[in-house]
């Protein structure tokens, strides 16, 4: 089962782009999560649900090599105290240690193990892997009011689902509006009340793919809350600056357009 579902979903995530170069790009939706924006920033609710999503789903087929275990105690992550991270490691993944010629419970300075499966892409950039927003003519007009999209498109992937299906060249094929081609060799993946939530956080598909794909994002770019303060910073004092040359400069002519030509 797990063999099947991860070539199905090389075939959705990994093979995608040979399908938009082909013309046929799917349909995907505006989402609106809490990061977006200049002053967005990540919902640690969601993003612990969206690791409980990846960690029950997504992780007997998909890896996320790029990213550490530690990182998931990151206050503009998850921010799960330390001990909870050294708990879930050990008690969700192994890693090889040649030292012992063996197999031991992960650690917080691990890494996330990578994909099980030959075929099943890793995950920890694939947010920024995949552009949902373009425009006319490949612009990219749309991204500049929507971002990039990656996250849109795994979510509008993973409830894109229409519930028909049919056999091709001895494979069943699912139909999805949101991927390019319109049909999909992976099953969905989702389905209502697939995860219970500790909160008591609605669980249908709609709220599960979006918690996962912002979880996704986090892992995509950790960084991204303190890249937006910094580029705050940097506007308000080029701002400062240009309003402090601007008198400067007034200040340094006054003398020359007081004259009058002769």
């Amino acid at each position: 089962m797990f063999k099947t579902i991860a070539l199905s979903a090389a075939l959705a995530i990994g093979l995608a782009p040979a399908a938009m170069a082909a013309g046929a790009a799917g349909h995907v939706e505006d989402f609106a999560f809490s990061f977006e924006g200049p002053f967005g920033t990540f919902d640690q609710n969601q993003l612990q649900r969206g690791l409980k999503i990846y960690t029950e789903v997504c992780a007997a087929c998909h890896g996320m090599k790029q990213v550490p275990l530690r990182t998931l105690s990151a206050e503009d992550g998850p921010g799960m105290p330390e001990d909870q991270v050294r708990a879930y490691a050990a008690e969700n993944f192994e890693v090889f240690d040649p030292e012992l010629d063996d197999f031991r419970p992960a650690t917080p300075t691990d890494h996330f193990p990578a994909s099980g499966m030959e075929n099943a892409p890793d995950l920890s950039l694939m947010a920024k892997a995949r552009a949902g927003f373009h425009g006319p003519y490949g612009l990219g007009i749309n991204q500049m009011f929507k971002g990039m999209g990656g996250p849109e498109y795994i979510a509008s992937l993973l409830t894109g689902y229409t519930g028909e299906e049919k056999q091709e060249a001895g494979a069943i094929l699912y139909e999805n509006k949101a991927f390019p081609g319109g049909w999909i060799g992976m099953a969905p993946p989702l389905y209502d009340e697939a995860v219970e939530f500790a909160d008591g956080h609605a669980n249908d598909i709609h709220h599960m793919a979006e918690d996962v794909s912002a979880f996704l994002m986090w892992t995509a770019e950790p960084k991204l809350m303190a890249r937006k303060q910094a580029g705050f910073v940097g506007v308000l004092f080029l701002t400062l600056l240009s309003v402090l040359l601007y008198l400067t400069n007034k200040r340094i002519w006054a003398p020359v357009k007081g004259k009058k030509s002769a």
